[in-house]
């Protein structure tokens, strides 16, 4: 099963699992290098619901976003690495920079977020709530990012002893 999709694809998918009764968690972000604290993340989010969609920021978006120089790993190896995480059902590819038209389209009863964010800076979380959905902040895991490794990277490899 192809677990990476169109969104129009996905919107069928999603309509016909919640006419299963199956309840869909959605999360969304860049994802840049897969680390642990992507992986903690990621199963959290997964115990919310049935089905855990992950949204994933374009290459273009990464840019705008985290800037010129991101992101290092490009969107459809991104793809593949976080569609290859068993506790992830679908992926797809966003190109705005927020994920609002997305969820719009997709309608999930649990939105989603890292504790890296505060609930007033969630995109969606009025619209989640005005379909009955559920906003879920998932603890941050202290330390543990890409822009860390990218840090650690560069005082191991591009700092002179």
């Amino acid at each position: 099963m192809n677990k990476i999709l169109e969104r129009n694809e996905l919107k069928k998918k999603t309509d016909a699992l919640k006419r299963e009764g199956k309840k869909i968690a959605f999360t969304n972000g860049c994802f840049d290098i897969l680390h642990v604290g992507h992986v903690r993340y990621l199963r959290q989010a997964k115990q919310t619901a049935d089905i855990l969609i992950l949204a994933l920021n374009s290459d273009s978006s990464v840019k705008k976003i985290k800037g010129e120089k991101r992101p290092l790993v490009n969107q459809e190896e991104r793809a593949e690495i976080v569609a290859a995480l068993e506790f992830i059902d679908f992926v797809t590819i966003f190109d705005e920079q927020t994920p609002l038209e997305l969820i719009n389209l997709l309608k999930p009863d649990v939105l989603i977020k890292g504790g890296d964010w505060t609930e007033e800076q969630i995109v969606g979380r009025e619209e989640i709530a005005q379909w009955g959905g559920k906003l879920v902040v998932i603890p941050e895991i202290k330390d543990k990012s890409t822009t860390n490794i990218v840090e650690e990277i560069r005082n191991k490899y591009c700092r002179e002893d």
